[in-house]
């Protein structure tokens, strides 16, 4: 199985996750690594890749490097992606960064999951889970092209998906995981306590989720036998969130 930004917090853990039920995982990276390489040392030589998920031509090489690797890739954890840490709203937005947010999050997601396509073709069967963001449920203000990426790849994708994987693997499922605020390097500084007491005012609750929160939900939906009867569905990791305050302090 293929596990894209596996560098990550949240993509390390699903590739520790994977390896702990025992799966053989290719660990995929854009440019951390030296954690990539550590991670796949960890996991026992684990295969190691690096692609820029937003160029045609590297995803292609990603997905023949997994094969050989592998020997087949019949599961996929499409997590890697970007968010943007400057706070701009939209009318101060400047395209080049929509452009660029868009890239990375929703046409890298594009082309892993039309190269993992083209492998469940080969195959005849498969598991691909996509990992979007509450930002594409709920909106977030400053991240405007983030929270528009996340929504199109939770939404208008994965509903694509699932009903064109049945044309290639009758049983084959497509799935997503959304998750809140979420302790990574990403947003490392960003959790201190005074900030989880302010993003948590929408949360029942009230802490932000850690890697193997996210990854345990992957591998579930990730599983013909935890979820075998499971495509399409959006499973959010977000201690109970909603678009609205249910804490007063």
């Amino acid at each position: 199985m293929l596990v894209t930004g596996a560098s990550g917090g949240i993509g390390s853990a699903c590739a520790r996750a994977f390896a702990a039920e025992g799966a053989r995982v290719l660990v995929h990276y854009h440019r951390g690594e030296e954690r990539a390489r550590l991670l796949g040392e960890e996991l026992g030589g684990a295969p190691v890749a690096q692609a820029d998920l937003t160029v045609e031509s590297d995803v292609e090489r990603l997905f023949g490097e997994a094969r050989a690797g592998l020997g087949r890739v019949d599961v996929c954890a499409a997590v890697a992606g970007v968010w943007p840490s400057e706070d701009t709203p939209v009318w101060d937005l400047p395209l080049e960064r929509w452009d660029r947010t868009v890239r990375q999050n929703l046409t890298a997601t594009f082309l892993t999951a039309r190269g993992f396509l083209r492998e469940v073709e080969r195959n005849g069967h498969g598991s691909l889970v996509l990992v979007g963001s509450t930002a594409g449920i709920f909106g977030e203000a400053g991240h405007a092209d983030y929270a528009a990426a996340k929504s199109a790849i939770l939404g208008g994708l994965l509903l694509s998906l699932k009903n064109e994987m049945m044309r290639i693997a009758p049983l084959g499922r497509v799935n997503a995981v959304a998750p809140g605020w979420t302790e990574t390097p990403m947003t490392r500084g960003r959790v201190d306590p005074e900030q989880v007491e302010a993003v948590s005012r929408t949360m029942a609750l009230r802490k932000v989720a850690q890697p193997g929160d996210v990854a345990s939900q992957v591998v579930a939906l990730a599983s013909d036998t935890l979820s075998g009867h499971v495509t399409g569905q959006v499973v959010v990791v977000a201690g109970g969130m909603e678009g609205r305050t249910v804490h007063t302090d």
